[in-house]
């Protein structure tokens, strides 16, 4: 590691965010489940038994708390609920511990808590063990919230970011980096003159009607923190394969192409939290883009490239000129405190 003390990059998701989980969690840590870095761990808990469990945690601390198209409460199921459906799970139970800064409104936590079970409720899972703790004023911005959950794993079901092939399809589900500019125009008090709403949504629906329409579904994940880019990035890592992207096909909302080129911020870099990209057998792209156009979350999913065997490990982008650029994993925090 390069720095000697812990920078706000190091929460970007970027390469900061990759080198301290590497060199400190991972080095310190280490097991099987652990070093295959998906969204979420699987392990049968008996030998004798064939069902196998998922498990997930996550921490957020966006500012600002309420935000256009959700709050931290929302976020907080949606990403868990999220992980475990990036491995194929079924989510099942969340727990949610809350770290609530004195002088919070009783009434803003009563709204953040309304939230999140709304939102629970809409992905079929419940809440059912938490934590709360409170601190001084000025120790903590408002309120953090932590969650954890658990979630059951079909048979038949085998997905990871080591699982990319070359001839796979690359499918996004929809528009990227509407969550992390929605995030940083309200923060800044930046006023266009078209809306910009955070995606955040429970994703575990979409992944079902996929599974239903084929199984061949070899990669999963939610580009949150670095966005598409270092998804991508990670996916080719763990796989060591090639990926290679066709930029007239990735769908990016004008009002996120403007928002970027205003705040001199990289689209494929903004984060989502509605929205997934999935590596996919040849074969199954088809049946598999069906069924995720005939879901609400998936209505604009998009095939916008494909895996190859050539330049390993990375990801490379053909612009809408025709020329190619290396799309790197997120340097520094282009967007901090988005989740």
């Amino acid at each position: 590691m390069s720095n000697d003390t812990i920078v706000l990059a190091h929460g970007s998701g970027g390469r900061l965010t990759h080198n301290l989980i590497r060199d400190v969690f991972v080095r310190h840590f280490s097991n099987p489940m652990l070093n295959a870095q998906d969204d979420a761990a699987i392990w049968t808990p008996r030998p004798s038994e064939a069902a196998r469990l998922a498990f997930s945690t996550d921490s957020y601390v966006v500012q600002p708390i309420f935000f256009p198209g959700g709050d931290i409460g929302k976020l907080a199921v949606c990403g868990t609920v999220n992980d475990l459906a990036m491995v194929g799970a079924q989510p099942l139970y969340l727990s949610a511990s809350f770290i609530l800064e004195e002088g919070l409104p009783l009434a803003d936590l009563e709204r953040i808590v309304a939230s999140m079970a709304a939102t629970a409720h809409e992905a079929g899972v419940e809440i059912i063990a938490g934590d709360t703790k409170v601190v001084d004023r000025g120790s903590a911005d408002q309120v953090f919230i932590s969650t954890a959950g658990v979630g059951v794993v079909p048979d038949g079901i085998a997905i990871s970011g080591a699982n990319a092939k070359p001839g796979d399809l690359v499918i996004v589900s929809g528009p990227i980096g509407v969550h992390g500019l929605a995030i940083m125009s309200h923060r800044e008090g930046l006023q266009f003159s078209f809306p910009l709403a955070s995606d955040c949504a429970p994703l575990n629906g979409l992944v079902t009607a996929m599974l239903r329409a084929d199984t061949q579904i070899h990669c999963l994940r939610d580009p949150t923190r670095g966005g598409l880019a270092t998804t991508l990035n990670e996916i080719a890592g763990q796989s060591e394969v090639g990926i290679e992207i066709d930029e007239a096909e990735v769908p990016i909302p004008e009002s996120v192409q403007a928002a970027c080129e205003l705040l001199g911020l990289d689209p494929f870099y903004a984060a989502n939290e509605g929205k997934l990209v999935a590596v996919v057998a040849a074969e199954a792209g088809t049946a598999i883009l069906d069924a995720m156009q005939s879901h609400p979350y998936g209505q604009a999913a998009a095939v916008i490239g494909r895996v190859t065997s050539t330049h390993r490990s990375r990801v490379v982008l053909r612009t809408v000129l025709g020329a190619h650029r290396i799309l790197d994993m997120l340097t520094g925090a282009q967007l901090p405190r988005i989740c």
